[in-house]
């Protein structure tokens, strides 16, 4: 996992359908090859996450 403090241009994001309107959303995900980018949904100009495609399956999985 690493983190960029540039934004991710082009990539596209979503939210989950769990996420409440507004700005109650705390994340969001966009896919990037073998990668899932991660950010701050209110913060979308700042930092971003890079997680392994392996390791994000394996989170959301977990998650089920």
């Amino acid at each position: 996992m690493s983190a960029s403090p540039q934004p991710a241009p082009g990539a596209a994001w979503f939210k989950s359908s769990f996420s409440g309107g507004g700005t109650t959303e705390c994340v969001e995900c966009a896919p990037a090859g073998h990668r899932t980018l991660i950010r701050d949904s209110k913060r979308g100009d700042e930092a971003v996450i890079t997680v392994g495609i392996d390791a994000w399956r394996s989170f959301v999985k977990s998650l089920a």
